[in-house]
């Protein structure tokens, strides 16, 4: 929360605010100078700040007229911005009954669930954020000769927030344009504000390009303990692909993920088996019938056609061109599953050529089947629901990073596992759950020094969380609201309709006041109570 002004604009005595005010300019001068001071009471405390007033003074007034060009500008957004806000904040009460979630994040900036590991996050980014606010209304003022005569932190009742105390004679004095200008600083500011961590965002790939690489493939920054993954993958690998497709950043690991799991979903409703195990969209692998015949030592475990320990059960896939089906048929016509499983060890499965048509790099031919006449294609067998798919890493080393690249072009990735540069493991479970649970950067260090790798990530976060918060207060000091900018700025702009008489001027401004502050109430609790519902 961020307060508003303590100095009001046409208004008989600042004393009737529930916030404390200083005393004026006159009696000020009397007292002992002091740099900094509190105020407590039972609903209110606060830190008042002195020691910057002269220095930001000096600033304004050394470039005024340049300050004054530019919140001048700022007058426009933020008056645009008020109307704006108005108009969302009525069609959200009343016709966003379903699009909660977004009128959610477009009023407040950013979710409602922020873990608790963002906290620090969110606590530095609401100090930058405060501040360029508040740095906006004190310059403002300072450009048209006011002094700042203290700078605020509070807590008010369970709300935190700041302010800039502004001489309430020197105020009056101004004309009402300039009065504008110094309320819609901080707004203003907080536009200003989302716009440089916008460019900083964009721009990060360029600035950090001697130091980093970016979106070759993404880097492995924290694997939990209760990750799937763990065990596999450990800080510092780099995924290379997912089921054969190269990993390019964070959002192509997502939306893989995403992908290979929708499409299993669809494999499964389309699926000719009604038991609990299908076949996994024809993804399948071209072993050597020598293997084959190998398998067929190892005894099925039960009825289901399980297999024993370490081994995986693979079905014989159908080629497209052909019309013969592998599968036994005994003589009441029902295929014999438990003579057309096979019990294979995946590790020595996945270091074969691919085949089928359920792998996102197929190759392109009339026949799926692309064995030889020596080999058969087979798939794995699992439960509906659970995912199999290949996930191929490497190790954070020039020549391992480039071998990896080389393994993409490839069917196999045998060269990528001798040279010990990682390997590649099947997954076989919850993909929505398995990307979620580990930490992933698109930045790469060019040096292996284990604290630099966690930088791009720490300054990308602390810019997400700059942005939503200044759109987040540029937002809510725009709303007609008691105690905020709004407030302040509605006054003022209320005061250039020469046609309304004070009596009347002061009527209107109350009731769009009250009306505003309950709408957004209401407004406000109900996207809190649907979002937690």
């Amino acid at each position: 929360m961020e307060g508003r002004r303590l100095r009001r604009f046409d208004r008989p005595s600042p004393h009737s605010s529930f916030l404390p005010v200083s005393a004026s300019a006159s009696t000020a001068t009397a007292a002992p100078v002091t740099t900094a001071n509190a105020t407590v009471t039972c609903c209110y405390c606060d830190f008042k700040i002195r020691f910057l007033n002269q220095p930001l003074f000096r600033f304004g007034r050394t470039h005024a007229a340049f300050f004054r060009f530019w919140f001048s500008i700022g007058v426009g957004f933020a008056l645009s911005l008020v109307f704006a806000v108005i108009f969302i904040l009525v069609w959200v009460m009343f016709y966003g009954r379903d699009s909660n979630n977004t009128a959610f994040f477009f009023l407040f900036g950013f979710s409602p669930s922020v873990s608790v590991g963002d906290a620090a996050y969110v606590i530095i980014s609401s100090l930058i954020a405060v501040s360029v606010h508040e740095f906006g209304h004190a310059v403002a003022a300072a450009s048209e000769g006011i002094q700042v005569e203290y700078i605020a932190i509070f807590i008010a009742i369970l709300f935190p927030g700041a302010l800039v105390a502004l001489n309430y004679d020197l105020l009056q004095a101004l004309p009402r344009f300039t009065v504008l200008r110094v309320y819609c600083a901080g707004i203003w500011h907080n536009a200003a504000c989302c716009a440089v961590c916008g460019l900083a965002l964009f721009l990060m790939p360029v600035i950090l390009f001697p130091f980093y690489t970016y979106g070759d493939s993404p880097m492995v920054l924290d694997v939990p303990s209760t990750s799937p993954l763990s065990g596999y993958l450990s800080p510092g690998d780099v995924i290379v692909s997912l089921d054969g497709t190269h990993i390019h950043n964070e959002h192509d690991w997502m939306e893989m993920a995403s992908l290979l799991d929708r499409q299993t979903l669809q494999n499964s409703n389309l699926s000719g088996f009604t038991g609990l195990r299908a076949v996994n969209g024809r993804k399948g692998y071209c072993v050597p019938n020598s293997m084959i015949e190998e398998s067929k030592k190892i005894q099925l475990v039960d009825s289901q056609s399980g297999c024993p320990g370490e081994f995986t059960a693979f079905v014989t896939v159908e080629c497209s061109d052909t019309s013969t089906s592998s599968d036994v048929t005994s003589e009441d016509g029902q295929s014999n599953k438990r003579e057309s499983r096979h019990c294979l060890n995946a590790k020595d499965i996945v270091k074969l050529n691919k085949c089928g048509d359920g792998w996102m790099t197929t190759v392109t031919n009339q026949s799926s089947c692309i064995c030889s006449k020596d080999e058969s294609c087979l798939s794995p067998v699992q439960l509906v629901g659970l995912v199999w798919v290949e996930i191929t890493y490497s190790r954070p080393s020039p020549e391992c990073l480039q071998l990896g690249r080389d393994s993409i072009s490839d069917s196999g990735t045998a060269d990528f596992v001798k040279h010990g540069c990682g390997g590649t493991f099947v997954f076989v479970g919850d993909l929505i759950t398995m990307a979620h649970s580990i930490q992933l950067t698109t930045y790469r260090p060019r040096w292996t020094f284990a604290f630099v790798a966690y930088l791009p990530n720490m300054l990308e976060k602390v810019l997400m969380c700059v942005f939503h918060i200044s759109l987040t207060l540029a937002l809510l000091n725009s709303l007609p609201v008691y105690f905020l900018d709004g407030e302040s700025i509605l006054e003022v702009t209320l005061c250039f309709i020469t046609s309304l008489s004070p009596r009347k001027r002061e009527k209107v401004l109350q009731v769009s006041l009250l009306g505003g502050t309950l709408i957004s109430i209401l407004a406000f609790l109900r996207m809190f109570f649907l979002i937690l519902w």
